[in-house]
């Protein structure tokens, strides 16, 4: 669908100027100086000629077939150029101009109008509110950046200047360059997860790096990454960490659910590399779409010197690598070619042993590589540099070293990743070492994140049987009494399933809930209260009042009739002062639950992905830690699993201090039937089972809540 967009063999610049400064002239200017051998047309209706080609007053009378359309006019302009287009047949259009959906509603409404325009001609839109397009190989060039390094790498960002940063370092710091460049502006028309599914299919892209600030269709996103990541590396750097999004008032879910915790998540189940690092982006990328990826996560550090190798370990611990012992046999072989003061034991520390001759260097990289516990090999110092700081005639040495490596990485499938303090300078053996596609880095961290997504990469890769595909199967599970109770509630025009309502619909779907009572009367509840083993809860029921604890709404181990009648009466009058109008239904009479750990199981509808599940330690505790994971639904039995051991206070579901471990399996089937009532009912919009109280056998819900979407 985007091949006549991204491989134009012919192009329309409407707006061509004669301006040097225009974007109209520049481009027209870098398609002549990059050869591009495709059909260039410019349009200006005030000229005749521009740059030797001749100008047309409108795309509609250009005589020869057009592709692409490069409209570097004003906003207001565009529906009538894309109309004009359209009666052309152009199939494409970079959209450079600011002031659509990004300036507010105004601005919206003109993006929904060139929107309709070009599906009413079937033109496909590149932004707006974008830099450009470039097709590398193609010398397609709609950006105006010269001398950008063509290469492996397709790159998709929001961002013009992050682009232009990217590329930079690209031509600058490696030998890698790009297939592609797409600035997807506003995303207004083709969407990430459509050039994800083009760069899967494109045999001059092996990597895909990509900087985003939104995403309209996050969930086809994700669905097409799962298909494109296990046959290309994707790498991603997300901004807006630090935002919040939208927060809803009415569940510990929807203020706990950052963009970041729910986005990263996600992105990492569908196998992307996510980088946090703006600079490491491009490191990870260059790595991925030359290495091969580690098959298990132990890492062999061979450095000649030990402070490195102590900062590499720690980094490398840092981010979840092995670092394992090597095994007796690869002892052995090192001891040959190593002086008796090297450290034999991972990281090896030569001590001295490559200082007359650093092909050293290619022989404990060849025993390093054949040890079974090693997965990849990250060589940390001087390498490179012993021609400049010792002698001239150990360049030669390297040089040889640096070939036996290339060679390595292709026989053994393992990658080598380089740290060198002369990654600068003008050192051939370096120069090697990247032509064989083994990066070189002067940043020791860098490195280190380097191998680490090769790692990272390798495992998801190893393990993609077990992932979704992100696919929902709406109404799939519904059932005739749940559907009941929720058009009960939108008929009473009700936001929110009340708490007798929410556990009915759980129980329906094979949750164990305990017996209770809606009590309308003192001695009602008396008597509930008394069928009871246990010791009771009164609990305030109202569509009206979510927060019950807020409008003291709730009292707790009540043991005599006395008591629960007096709880009954209190919580009535203190919830008609919290809200005089509020529609008070009775007082939930429950019997205490017996004591164990509390979790919060939540679910939401993210902006970006949909549905979403949240689990965390609960009560005031998720208040104080905010200890929660997130996972994008549907959810399998390994999802669940996966999500309850992400929480940082996992251990202490296992027992503390001789304590009894939770019911971790209790635990799993809860979460499987709360993303089962997600995907079943499209009319839930939010669910916060809070606390949950995990036994050493079950669980119990204690409160749930539902709250509904707009109808």
């Amino acid at each position: 669908m985007l091949e006549h967009v991204l491989n134009a063999d012919s192009v329309a610049i409407i707006g061509a100027s004669k301006n040097e400064t225009k974007r109209g002239f520049q481009t027209i200017r870098t398609l002549l100086d990059e050869n591009y051998d495709g059909k260039i047309y410019p349009v200006n209706p005030k000229e005749s000629s521009i740059l030797g080609f001749q100008c047309y007053k409108k795309t509609s009378d250009i005589p020869g077939p057009v592709d692409m359309a490069l409209i570097a006019t004003p906003a207001r302009t565009v529906p009538s150029v894309l109309e004009d287009c359209g009666k052309k047949g152009v199939h494409g259009a970079v959209v450079l101009a600011g002031g659509f959906g990004e300036t507010g509603l105004k601005g919206k409404l003109l993006e929904e109008t060139i929107v309709q325009t070009a599906q009413k001609h079937g033109i496909r839109i590149i932004g707006p509110n974008t830099s450009g397009m470039i097709n590398f190989h193609k010398a397609l060039n709609l950006v105006g950046l010269r001398d950008a390094p063509k290469g492996d790498i397709a790159l998709l960002t929001q961002s013009g200047n992050m682009a232009l940063t990217l590329i930079t370092e690209a031509k600058i710091k490696s030998k890698k360059g790009f297939s592609y460049y797409v600035g997807v502006g506003n995303e207004a028309d083709i969407k990430f997860h459509e050039y994800l599914e083009f760069f899967r299919k494109d045999p001059k892209t092996r990597a895909i790096l990509m900087y985003v600030e939104g995403m309209r269709q996050g969930r086809e996103f994700l669905q097409q990454a799962h298909i494109t990541t296990i046959e290309k590396p994707v790498i991603l750097l997300k901004s807006g960490r630090s935002s919040t999004g939208k927060q809803s008032a009415g569940s510990h879910t929807g203020a706990l659910a950052g963009i970041s915790a729910v986005a990263k998540g996600a992105f990492e189940r569908a196998g992307i590399v996510v980088i946090e690092n703006s600079d490491e982006l491009f490191p990870a990328a260059e790595t991925l779409s030359s290495l091969p990826p580690m098959k298990n996560k132990g890492v062999a550090i061979l450095a000649d010197g030990g402070g490195h190798a102590t900062i590499a370990a720690d980094l490398l611990s840092d981010l979840g690598i092995d670092i394992p012992e090597l095994a007796e046999s690869t002892k052995s072989k090192l001891k040959k070619f190593l002086p008796p003061a090297a450290s034999l034991r991972n990281p090896v520390d030569v001590a001295g042993g490559t200082d007359s001759d650093p092909s050293v260097f290619a022989d404990c990289a060849r025993i390093l590589l054949n040890d079974p516990n090693i997965g990849g090999l990250l060589i940390v110092g001087l390498f490179g540099g012993y021609g400049i700081r010792f002698a001239e005639s150990l360049s030669l040495m390297e040089e040889d070293a640096a070939h036996q490596m290339g060679k390595l990485v292709v026989k053994k499938g393992k990658p080598i990743i380089l740290h060198s303090l002369y990654s600068s300078e003008k050192s051939h053996s370096l120069d090697l070492l990247r032509y064989y596609g083994i990066p070189v880095y002067d940043s020791l961290d860098v490195a280190c994140k380097c191998i680490s997504v090769l790692a990272t990469y390798g495992a998801y890769c190893k393990a993609y049987h077990v992932k979704t595909n992100f696919v929902l199967n709406w109404g799939s599970k519904a059932l005739k009494e749940g559907q009941t109770l929720i058009k009960n509630a939108e008929k009473e025009n009700r936001a929110c399933l009340l708490e007798p309502e929410a556990k009915a619909l759980l129980g329906l779907h094979g949750v164990n809930i305990a017996t209770e009572h809606l009590a309308r009367t003192a001695d009602e509840a008396a008597a509930a209260a008394n069928d009871m083993d246990a010791a009771a809860v009164l609990k305030i029921v109202s569509p009206d009042i979510l927060h019950k604890s807020e409008a003291k709404g709730v009292a707790l181990n009540l043991e005599t009739e006395k008591a629960v009648r007096q709880a009954f009466e209190d919580i009535v009058a203190d919830a008609k002062n919290y809200k005089p109008d509020a529609d008070i239904r009775g007082v939930l009479v429950a019997p205490m639950a017996k004591p164990g750990l509390e979790v919060i199981i939540g679910t939401k509808i993210d902006d970006q992905f949909g549905p979403v599940v949240m689990f965390g330690l609960g009560g005031v505790m998720v208040e104080i830690l905010k200890d929660v994971a997130f996972r994008v639904l549907p959810l399998s039995r390994h999802g669940a699993k996966m999500l309850i051991q992400e929480i940082k206070s996992f251990p202490i579901l296992n027992g503390v201090r001789g304590g009894v471990a939770a019911d971790k399996n209790a635990l799993i089937r809860l979460l499987l039937t709360c993303s089962e009532l997600m995907e079943a009912y499209p009319e839930i919009l939010e669910m916060d089972l809070n606390p949950v109280i995990v036994h050493a056998e079950g669980c119990t819900v204690v409160d749930a809540r539902i709250l509904l979407k707009e109808s």
